[in-house]
């Protein structure tokens, strides 16, 4: 089953299945989540209030790449 991406996503720590943080959501455009690998302190609450962008650090991530979503924490498929 596929997790669907949301606005409510923005924010929220990207990890993969071993657990290991790959950055904050930062924009969710469709079923696309643009992810910020280094977000500064500043970023990081822009993003929770929804103020954050994409900027050229950031990588993209599909629905098809999510396992699941909680309410903090985007978690990645392990055989992506």
């Amino acid at each position: 089953m596929v997790a669907t991406l949301t606005d409510d996503e923005v924010g929220k720590k990207v990890i993969d299945d071993e657990g290991k943080e790959l950055g904050i959501v930062a924009k969710v455009e469709g079923k696309r989540a643009s992810v910020d690998p280094n977000p500064s302190v500043a970023e990081h609450l822009l993003a929770k209030i929804g103020w954050e962008g994409e900027d050229e650090e950031d990588y993209l991530v599909t629905e098809e790449m999510v396992a699941t979503v909680d309410d903090d924490t985007v978690i990645l498929q392990g055989d992506i």
